[in-house]
Formats: C-alpha cells, structure tokens, sequence
C-alpha cells in the first residue's frame, strides 16, 4: 500500500424533490460515474467509501455516499 500525500473528501447525495415526491430517489449513479471519472482524471485514486443514510426534514430518509480519494 503505498502512503498519500494529500486527501480529499466526496460527498453526494441522493436528491431532496425525488426524496419528497417519491420518498426515495436513489443515489445518481450518473452523477457519481462523471466526478469520479474526472477526479481519477486528475490522478485521485478511491482510498474508502461509506453509504450514509440520514433523516431528511421530518419524515424522510436521505441516502448519501462519501468517498475519500487519495493521490
């Protein structure tokens, strides 16, 4: 395993309308495939990666994903 000299912390969520309307919209695979693909890009490398799912406004539950890189 080879050390990092820097970091970087990624966070996306699922949407707020598609939580409301639908009560629940999924994470935006799309969306997660484009930042991730321009990150590597720049030379970051996914180091961890954890699902969270917290309380949205009253009722709801939002799903959101972190993901740390390293380069």
């Amino acid at each position: 395993m080879s050390a990092f000299r820097e970091y970087k912390v990624v966070h996306i969520a699922e949407g707020g309308c598609g939580t409301i309307l639908l009560g629940a919209s999924g994470l935006p695979m799309k969306k997660i495939e484009v930042e991730l693909n321009q990150l590597a890009a720049q030379g970051w490398q996914v180091v961890f990666q954890v699902i969270e799912h917290k309380r949205f406004w009253l009722f709801w539950s939002r799903e959101a994903m972190i993901v740390t890189l390293g380069r």
